[in-house]
């Protein structure tokens, strides 16, 4: 079994769909709004955890009943929880959703969040250590990523990077890190006046764009490479960069070539847009393997 540490966001969506997005300064009616766990961290945790992964939560909540719903969830997601924290007077993160017109607008609130700092992260290095593979992406602080990177290096365990929000990286934790996951907006963040193409010959074998419905594209050091996606009717995209992100960890930590690692994520992140909710649709093992 994959042993995966995720150090990353826990929060809570708040989310309402509507058949149109407001425009600036316009009110429009909303047709339902629901609560659901989620925050990157967590949602790629959790989805992990479902595709047969042991994972390893480290994170944290606020004191408050957001908080403990979080932990709950991570509890029956068979997610370890030894290294999240509830941080006193703080509240929990959240993300604010708006799904309308077919895709998500979102406003994350990091809350707690800020508090996943290097300190600690220091507390949970057994997890780190003793991981096939680590995630972190970027609703924590900066330095935090950059420690991570400086750990994982000197531990000898493999970074998956979601550099998601997006925010300027360092070359330092670009090289540091096994694999970076960009998606195209976040891909002209990182790399500022390169075009893909360049961005990817640069970092073969290591970053790999996704594009949507198109697939994901990567240099294998040789050609560039399109995997491409798999076609759905899609009820909620959010959460489908979290469960690629968290299948293709899964997979190369089980030892799959990054080819067939990004298909299986493919056919997971296809799947988990098919139901409402970051992790309402994230899917089981046994449902990836059966529709490859």
């Amino acid at each position: 079994m994959a042993k995966i540490t995720v150090i990353g966001s826990a929060s809570m969506d708040l989310v309402v769909t509507s058949s149109k997005r407001p425009d600036k300064g316009e009110t429009v009616l909303g047709e339902s709004f629901k609560t659901v766990p989620g925050g990157k961290g967590a949602n790629q945790a959790v989805a992990a955890a479902r595709l047969g992964a042991e994972v390893s939560m480290v994170g944290c909540v606020g004191d408050d009943a957001f908080g403990k719903a979080i932990i709950n969830n991570f509890k029956e997601n068979g997610v370890s929880t030894t290294n999240v924290e509830p941080v006193t007077g703080i509240e929990s993160g959240t993300a604010h959703i708006t799904l309308a017109e077919g895709d998500n607008s979102i406003i994350v609130v990091k809350g707690a969040n800020d508090f996943v700092t290097p300190e600690f992260v220091k507390k949970a290095m057994d997890a780190i250590r003793d991981a096939d593979i680590v995630l972190v992406q970027q609703e924590i602080p900066e330095e935090t990523v950059e420690y991570v990177s400086e750990v994982c290096q000197e531990q000898g365990v493999p970074l998956l990077l979601n550099p998601a929000p997006a925010r300027p990286i360092s070359k330092d934790v670009m090289e540091r890190a096994a694999y970076i996951t960009p998606n195209e907006l976040e891909a002209s963040v990182l790399f500022e006046n390169k075009d893909a193409q360049t961005a990817l010959k640069e970092y073969p074998n290591k970053v790999f764009i996704t594009e949507g419905k198109k697939g994901v594209r990567y240099y294998d050091g040789e050609k560039e490479i399109l995997v491409p996606s798999y076609s759905v009717q899609a009820v909620d995209t959010t959460g489908a960069g979290d469960t690629f992100n968290a299948a293709f960890a899964v997979a190369i930590a089980e030892g799959k070539g990054l080819k067939d690692s990004v298909r299986f994520a493919n056919r997971a992140a296809s799947l988990s847009v098919t139901k409402f909710g970051a992790q309402g649709g994230m899917p089981k093992r046994e449902e990836v393997e059966e529709s490859l």
